[in-house]
């Protein structure tokens, strides 16, 4: 059986015996249920847990909306017109609307780029502006010590909306509802407080309940009240498929059972070999990128097991803090023992890494220079008929094999 997996522009392939072929995990089907447009405004016009948004909000109340910045897909220049609407016909002012980019520890945005999330109207009509890790409000502390530190213009607001889309999320069980609030608009050190529980083994892509970093997120909501979310889920194309509103708990849970509709696929058992791809440019463009498709790999493979991680990777690592981490361990657990001590944004990714490499061997297909491959805790290979070949000579002719083309997406379930 011929493998293609997505690699760069172009892709990887490779000969696998069709005995050894476990499961091919894709995407689930789903029916299609009309336009973006139209399917934010059914949310809207269904919210689950509130009163429509009209019915909550006031005239001459301040009101701000919170989404994601630039480094996430969220499609806010999709959704925002629809939430305009409906503040609109409550005889809300555009001038009492604030528009705030949750930066979270990421760089501040240019007018254009602010332009370019908002879209024209919005851009247009009300104020647009990053949130400020520096001019803070200290809104109290969750039950595990994490600081509720939220930026101005969100804490002294009347009414709070968070837009965000609902993906996997490989500590958090998921991302969306909360997160636009809490670490989205908040500091570093909260930030720091909260990701430090990622080494904890329920600290994973796909779980809520149970998940003490989700949990110690959703206690903010306690201390800094959301009135209203609105997320999406995107299909691999960033098209918006579905979308949900209202309760900031409710709302997200019913978009996170249909992101796993979609995206959550039934393996038998977890298999001796995995070979896993990003889907291919520019998701695969570095290596910090590509992580994500390694992190789920690890669902589907059993301990001892092998994984075969396929990216081009043609920048390289990719960040600069993950770079420094990974290039200064000795070894793979040196990493775990940093982040436990001193979790950084960037340095996290290498971490997860290193809990991956503690059961499993990972050989990766890339582009990066194979000595230097090793010296980040890989098996370098150029090709991916090689590291195939390589892997069913370690656990023999009868081994089992999950493929995995959309790694970054499937989320593999026994």
């Amino acid at each position: 059986m011929k493998i293609k997996l997505g690699y760069g522009t172009g892709f990887q392939s490779a000969e696998v015996p069709e005995k050894n072929i476990l499961k091919l995990l894709e995407p689930n089907e789903i029916s299609r249920k009309g336009s973006p447009a139209s399917i934010v405004r059914d949310a809207l016009a269904n919210p689950i847990g509130t009163p429509a948004l009209r019915d909550i909000v006031k005239p001459g109340e301040k009101i701000v909306i919170i989404t994601s910045d630039i480094t996430r897909p969220m499609p806010t220049w999709d959704v925002i017109p629809h939430v305009l609407d409906e503040l609109y016909a409550a005889d809300v002012k555009a001038e009492d609307v604030t528009l705030v980019f949750a930066l979270g520890s990421h760089r501040a945005h240019t007018e254009e780029e602010k332009k370019k999330l908002a879209g024209e109207r919005a851009f247009s009509e009300i104020k647009c502006v990053d949130s400020n890790p520096d001019d803070c409000i200290h809104m109290g502390n969750t039950s595990m010590g994490t600081p509720i530190d939220i930026t101005r213009v969100v804490a002294e607001a009347d009414r709070r909306i968070c837009l965000g889309n609902i993906e996997y999320h490989y500590f958090a069980g998921y991302s969306g509802g909360i997160k636009a609030l809490m670490p989205g608009a908040s500091t570093p050190a909260a930030i720091q407080a909260n990701h430090s529980m990622m080494v904890n083994e329920n600290a994973c892509a796909g779980k809520l309940d149970g998940n003490p970093l989700r949990e110690d997120l959703e206690e903010a909501a306690e201390l800094c009240p959301i009135d209203f979310i609105v997320n999406v889920v995107l299909d691999e194309h960033k098209q918006i498929v579905h979308a949900v509103a209202g309760d900031v708990k409710k709302a997200h849970r019913s978009g996170c059972a249909f992101l796993d509709s979609l995206y959550k696929v039934q393996i038998p058992q977890r298999a001796d070999i995995v070979l896993v791809s990003q889907g291919g440019a520019p998701k695969d463009l570095n290596l910090y990128q590509t992580q994500k498709a390694l992190d789920n790999s690890k669902h589907a493979v059993r301990d001892g097991g092998t994984i075969i991680l396929v990216g081009a990777c043609q920048e390289g690592l990719g960040q600069k803090v993950f770079e420094e981490w990974i290039t200064e361990a000795e070894k793979p657990a040196d990493l775990i023992s940093r982040v436990r001590e001193n979790f950084r944004l960037g340095g996290h990714k290498a971490a997860a890494i290193a809990m991956v490499m503690e059961r499993a061997d990972i050989k990766l297909v890339s582009e990066m220079d194979k000595d230097f491959v090793e010296s980040i805790f890989f098996e370098p290979y150029s090709e991916l008929q090689s590291a195939v070949d390589d892997a069913l000579a370690k656990h023999g002719n009868d081994a089992s094999i999950i493929v995995m083309p959309y790694g970054g997406s499937t989320l593999p379930v026994e």
